[in-house]
């Protein structure tokens, strides 16, 4: 007679439990009580990215302030070198995308702290705390650059992991899984359109330091959620804690298949990389853009600059739903699309919507009067329906392809197209300088139409080793 180790008895008992709970909108109890701390989590980072672009560039980058900032001396001079540019924009600009760049790198060292040696709980929690840490830092002007650090390790301890989290709470065939990641992202969207009008009003209207401690105040929120839901979170699967509670035995070797598949979601980093150009410049470049260009007046009411990302959440959050019901529907009726299928398709959506703001830029150019804001709605509709495609599938995609035991560490990975992306966003963003606004967006729309191609020549070449194995 066989016998089953306790943990892996409870294991098994809480996964036939997640795949027959379906509590919370036809899907396990612990799907809502990860997206709820999610979205806590993202309203605290996309209150504080709305408001840092614009801190950055129009005030403590400004030569009065910047000798505040310690260690800015240093960097500045890297920077400067590296560029060759003096310009308070292109600083700012560059820094904004070191440091959401960043924010996608350290997730594979969560990852791996999580899997290896503390579990996703506790490593969740540390990160849960650091960055509340690092967001009431932001308050001090010459602390910046330790509060971002402080972000960064936080993020990189919380992001990864929770949403390896939302994957465990399925089994590898639950056709559920997208859906669930599509959810999961809505939890990400009504965080984007609450952050910039609470942190960006208090930051634009009130003080800096009050936008930020603001976002702090929703990191100790989505912790205490994240504390309350954890006997619906799945198992630990971490080496330490199986250790601590029973022996085990030793992980199956991932094999030929596995190796290959590694490799292959490796590979096709960079063209996801691509494929998000166009919706991080909203975060960048777009903003500075818009505060030159764009008629902010609506009404007699002059809207915040920060506000337009809450446009953009919106907009995204109406197409997310659009986009859960559409492949629900169409399931119905044909056969789904595959996750890189259905990525190659966004990228060509998605595409559209710098090529879009050739019509403003073109009339900017020509003489014309002020743009009108209703060309970010029209910007944003088009990008979200695309990345509504991109994002979340992808992240479904890497949790589903990933050999059993490297999920944290694959999911952590799959978060670096989002390092070099913004990285390279920072890079193209100080081109608004050189470059006319006609010439800037077409590249970005170029750049995100060839990730489409080249996705669909990954589901050619390569379609069978990414399908699920019977």
């Amino acid at each position: 007679m066989t016998t089953v180790p306790l943990t892996a008895a409870a294991g098994a008992t809480s996964d036939a439990r997640a795949r027959f709970d379906r509590s919370f909108l036809g899907h396990p109890a612990g799907l809502g009580w990860l997206a709820f701390c999610e979205l806590w989590e993202r309203f605290s980072y996309y209150g504080m990215q709305a408001l840092l672009v614009l801190y950055l560039s129009n005030y403590l980058f400004m030569p009065e302030h910047i000798g505040i900032v310690a260690g800015m001396d240093t960097l500045r001079a890297m920077i400067e070198h590296i560029t060759g540019s003096r310009s308070t924009q292109q600083l700012a600009s560059v820094v904004f995308g070191l440091y959401t760049g960043f924010v996608y790198l350290t997730p594979i060292f969560g990852g791996l702290l999580a899997d290896r040696v503390l579990g996703r709980t506790r490593t969740v929690v540390i990160g849960a705390l650091l960055m509340a840490l690092g967001h009431f830092l932001m308050a001090i002007e010459a602390a910046l650059l330790p509060a971002l650090g402080c972000l960064l390790l936080g993020v990189g301890c919380f992001k990864g992991n929770i949403a390896a989290q939302v994957g465990d709470l399925y089994g590898p065939e639950d056709k559920r899984r997208a859906s669930a990641f599509q959810i999961f992202m809505l939890a990400v969207q009504i965080a984007v359109i609450a952050a910039p009008i609470v942190c960006g009003t208090l930051g634009e209207r009130v003080g800096w330091h009050w936008g930020f401690g603001a976002a702090g105040v929703g990191m100790l929120i989505g912790l205490a959620v994240y504390l309350a839901g954890r006997r619906f979170l799945p198992p630990e699967t971490a080496k330490k804690v199986a250790a601590e509670r029973a022996p085990s035995p030793p992980s199956p070797p991932i094999g030929r298949r596995g190796v290959m598949q590694v490799l292959l979601l490796v590979a096709i980093l960079p063209l996801l990389m691509l494929s998000i150009v166009g919706n991080q410049q909203f975060y960048n470049a777009y903003p500075l853009w818009s505060q030159k260009y764009m008629d902010m007046a609506v009404g007699g009411f002059l809207v915040p600059v920060t506000w337009l990302q809450s446009v953009d959440a919106t907009v995204s959050f109406l197409t997310m739903l659009g986009s859960i019901a559409f492949w629900r529907w169409w399931a119905t009726r044909r056969r789904e699309p595959d996750e890189v299928t259905k990525i190659a398709l966004g990228c060509f959506v998605a595409a559209g919507a710098p090529a879009l703001l050739l019509i403003p830029a073109m009339s900017l150019e020509a003489g014309g009067a002020k743009i009108s804001i209703l060309w970010t709605f029209a910007y944003t509709l088009v990008n979200d329906i695309g990345f509504a495609n991109i994002m979340p599938v992808g992240l479904a995609l890497y949790s589903r392809a990933a050999p059993r035991g490297l999920q944290g560490v694959m999911i952590g990975i799959y978060y670096l197209h989002l390092f070099f992306g913004n990285m390279f966003v920072g890079w193209l963003a100080g081109l608004l300088e050189v470059l006319p606004g006609s010439q800037f967006w077409t590249l970005h729309a170029a750049l995100v139409g060839s990730a489409g191609v080249a996705m669909l020549l990954v589901k050619l070449l390569f379609g069978r080793l990414l399908a699920p194995q019977e």
